[in-house]
């Protein structure tokens, strides 16, 4: 069985109006969706809080191999 959920006026107005907006079924389905696009930000912060830490660990090593590969000199030794 659900649970119940006290919803503020202002709320209410706001949730009937996405409800209008989007064509949802109910004030539910309303909320199912702004929870999913909340969890893909929070998934998006994550990632990218990991790519910063990975960024960090790989440093100026990375910016070193980097360069290696954009010199010519490279091409000499192709057939």
């Amino acid at each position: 069985m659900g649970k119940p959920l006290m919803i503020q006026e202002e709320d209410d107005l706001r949730i009937n109006q996405l409800k209008d907006r989007i064509k949802a079924k109910s004030k539910v389905d309303v909320v199912r969706k702004a929870l999913t696009l909340l969890e893909d930000d929070l998934l998006k912060l994550d990632r990218i809080q990991r790519w910063e830490k990975a960024a960090k660990i790989v440093g100026s090593s990375g910016l070193e191999n980097l360069k290696e590969f954009q010199t010519k000199s490279r091409f000499k030794n192709l057939p």
